[in-house]
C-alpha cells in the first residue's frame, strides 16, 4: 500500500475532538482521518433486508377499478365527486 501525504484544514475544535478521540483509541489522528474517510466512501447496502419496513394503513391494496398505469383513469377516480374549483 502507498501512502500519500496530504495537508487538510479542519476546524481547530473539530481537530482537538478528534485528536481525543484518537488518543482514547490508541490510534494516530491521520489513522482516524483515514478509518472516516473509508466509512464514507463505503457503499450504501442495498438489501432489501437492510431497509426499513415502511408503515401503511388500513387494509392495503387500491380501491375495486383503480388501475395504477393509467394515468388518466386514476386521475378520473381521485377527481370523482369533488368540483374542479375544489382542486385549485
Amino acid at each position: 500500500m502507498t501512502l500519500v501525504r496530504t495537508t487538510i484544514r479542519i476546524d481547530d475544535n473539530l481537530y482537538r475532538r478528534a485528536k481525543a478521540s484518537a488518543a482514547r483509541q490508541g490510534v494516530t489522528v491521520g489513522q482516524l482521518i483515514e478509518d472516516a474517510v473509508r466509512a464514507a466512501l463505503r457503499p450504501l447496502p442495498r438489501d432489501a433486508d437492510d431497509l426499513p419496513e415502511l408503515p401503511t394503513f388500513g387494509h392495503g391494496g387500491v380501491l375495486p377499478g383503480v388501475d395504477l398505469d393509467d394515468a388518466k383513469s386514476l386521475r378520473d377516480v381521485m377527481d370523482m365527486g369533488t368540483p374542479l374549483d375544489a382542486l385549485r
